[in-house]
């Protein structure tokens, strides 16, 4: 049995692109990359999809090169750029539940985020956990792979993978950070806003009155109707973010 060493160059080539490019995705990536999932557990992951997508990606440069390592790099941004775009899409939503936890007067209940490394407000991890079954029931998680298995055709690995361009695509995509953020909190705090206007006015017709112990708890049930009702709407901004964000990955992957 002889070795070919051309055809050892070639799968260990496109072994390194491979993980690279998952590497930098799952680094990244709000579900696949997630902290609180245990250490073993992602690098298994990484290490299975790695053997997965490692016959799709060409060899055209040698690993052992100047060349191949910056390629190696390039591998690593292309995943870390993708799995970026997506984590906006997740982070935009929290920021929305943020926004209504403030209205409601529950911006002090925080509680401890394993992803961001500090504690958030209450109301913000519990959309974030809301927008995550979303995504795994939608097989957001397999498209994702499936878009990382395609981008080895249409976009090959190499030195300079993505560009300039892609990379001020990325940021000007985190605008919508903001915008995606008041798209979901806009039905609650709508409504709130609404009950705040009520607060002002009685205050000026009864200024003896302390607010203070009334309106906290009315704030309080009138906000968890407000964001009950305003629920309905979440999905259908999620949906929206996600599309954008799915555009803007093909874009950058050639697709």
């Amino acid at each position: 049995m002889t070795l070919d060493l051309a055809a050892i160059e070639a799968w260990f080539g496109g072994l390194l692109w491979a993980l690279g490019r998952v590497g930098g995705l799952c680094l990244v990536a709000p579900v696949l990359g997630a902290p609180m999932i245990p250490a073993r557990i992602r690098v298994g992951l990484v290490l299975l999809l790695t053997l997965v997508l490692a016959p799709l990606a060409p060899a055209a440069v040698d690993p052992l090169s100047a060349d191949g390592v910056a390629t190696m790099a390039g591998q690593v941004v292309v995943g870390a750029a993708v799995g970026f775009v997506l984590k906006l899409v997740f982070e935009a939503v929290a920021f929305g539940g943020e926004l209504v936890g403030q209205g409601m007067s529950l911006g002090f209940a925080e509680v401890v985020n394993p992803a961001g490394g500090g504690s958030t407000p209450v109301l913000s991890q519990f959309y974030t956990v809301l927008v995550t079954l979303l995504f795994l029931a939608l097989d957001g998680h397999l498209k994702l792979i499936a878009l990382l298995a395609d981008s080895f055709h249409t976009l090959p690995p190499g030195p300079s993978a993505l560009g300039t361009e892609g990379l001020h695509a990325v940021v000007l995509f985190a605008t919508h950070l903001f915008a995606g953020a008041v798209r979901v909190a806009l039905p609650a705090v709508t409504a709130l806003l609404v009950v705040n206007v009520g607060f002002a006015a009685i205050s000026r017709a009864a200024p003896s009155m302390n607010l203070f112990a009334v309106g906290f708890p009315i704030t309080l049930c009138l906000g968890s109707i407000a964001l009950w009702l305003g629920l309905r709407a979440l999905p259908g901004a999620f949906d929206t973010l996600r599309e954008s964000a799915w555009s803007l990955m093909r874009e950058l992957l050639g697709a």
